[in-house]
């Protein structure tokens, strides 16, 4: 097995107890700034519609930036089907704004720069001291901390109710796009 083998399977051990929050409970609401430093928050969004929240691990993470990127790229099904998508991530609002721009993303990506909403949703952990010797991450979170959320995607409702979740600590493992459309054209049709 390869170093970087070794190296995921450390990481993936260290995310094994977190669960995340399940389907059928309540979204924690949140007001966090976007990449341009506006205040958005749940509540407001899902007067509108579905919401539709990707948290990732920052701009920095190779699979998170794919994993944006295919949200973008059936970003217009999504948004015909009545959804809105927010990704959120431990970085400063700078942070937000380059994973914006580097991933042409038409959706707001938000800062968790104190990970209070990574913690609301039950995905902060700590990815290990063999983790912090190959990456800062003082250096690549907006507080500083060295803490990572667990890759989740959350479909939540306008009762603010969350209806389909994924939370993985294998962090190569994401909901697809495909996933997420499916999901929400089974939402429509209960609607």
């Amino acid at each position: 097995m390869s170093d970087l083998q070794e190296f995921q399977k450390l990481v993936i051990a260290n995310a094994a107890e977190v669960k995340g929050l399940s389907i059928g409970d309540t979204a924690p609401d949140f007001t966090l700034p976007n990449a341009f430093g506006k205040n958005i928050s749940l509540s407001d969004a899902l007067k509108e519609s579905f919401v539709i929240i990707k948290f990732y691990r920052g701009e920095w993470c190779p699979i998170c930036n794919l994993d944006l990127r295919e949200i973008q790229k059936h970003l217009p099904e999504i948004q015909a089907l009545g959804a809105t998508v927010f990704a959120i991530s431990p970085q400063s609002p700078d942070g937000a704004l380059t994973a914006a721009q580097k991933n042409e993303l038409g959706y707001e990506v938000l800062s968790d720069a104190h990970q209070e909403v990574i913690k609301a949703y039950n995905l902060q952990f700590d990815p290990g001291e063999d983790y912090h010797q190959r990456r800062d991450l003082t250096q690549e979170n907006g507080d500083g901390s060295k803490t990572l959320p667990v890759p989740a995607t959350f479909i939540i409702d306008s009762n603010q109710k969350i209806v389909a979740a994924h939370v993985e600590a294998n962090y190569t493992e994401r909901m697809s796009a495909l996933e997420v459309v499916a999901a929400l054209k089974a939402l429509k049709g209960k609607g």
